[in-house]
């Protein structure tokens, strides 16, 4: 299972074009709302969280945790203690997590990227405390994988797509889409 968390203020492209994009590629994915199940993104666009984060629970079902980013979405995220729980869960149990935009500042505060390569949205770098940065759509080091914004969303998620279904069924889902880069 993926589970994608939304929290008040959530990018919704960083957020919905992964659930899309995996959902087609027949994974199971889970919204997690922080705070209840309709969540308001960041340009007032409300969705509706399969689960509230009271009802999360990490468990062996679990293969990936997705943070976008988005502003206060990315505060609101970071301040969650199940978002907080999840990532522990990750780190534990060698997880896919997967930030995007502002969010993978919250695993820079976290200390999750100490020497790693990562990516994120233009400002945000001094965040990603002991990274080395890059200023690329999509960064993959070990479990983390991290893209850089709203415009990155669909290599973001196509990403995601390769590291759980394959690479031949990536591309299915982006020829499928119309997507050429």
């Amino acid at each position: 299972m993926v589970y994608v968390f939304l929290a008040e203020g959530f990018e919704e492209v960083e957020a919905l074009t992964p659930v899309d994009c995996l959902r087609r590629a027949g994974k199971d994915v889970c919204t997690v709302g922080i705070g209840g199940t309709v969540i308001k993104g960041s340009h007032g666009i409300p969705v509706t969280a399969d689960l509230a984060d009271s009802a999360f629970q990490a468990g062996d079902s679990l293969e990936m945790v997705v943070l976008p980013g988005g502003m206060p979405g990315t505060i609101h995220l970071g301040e969650s203690s199940t978002v907080q729980g999840a990532l522990n869960f990750c780190v534990s149990n060698d997880k896919w997590i997967a930030a995007i935009c502002a969010a993978p500042s919250i695993l820079g505060a976290r200390g999750l990227l100490s020497d790693k390569t990562a990516t994120c949205y233009p400002g945000f770098e001094e965040k990603l405390l002991g990274c080395n940065t890059v200023a690329e759509p999509v960064c993959q080091d070990g479990w983390i994988i991290t893209g850089r914004g709203p415009g990155a969303a669909m290599d973001f998620a196509l990403k995601l797509v390769e590291v759980l279904c394959g690479k031949d069924t990536a591309c299915k889902i982006a020829e499928g889409m119309v997507y050429t880069k």
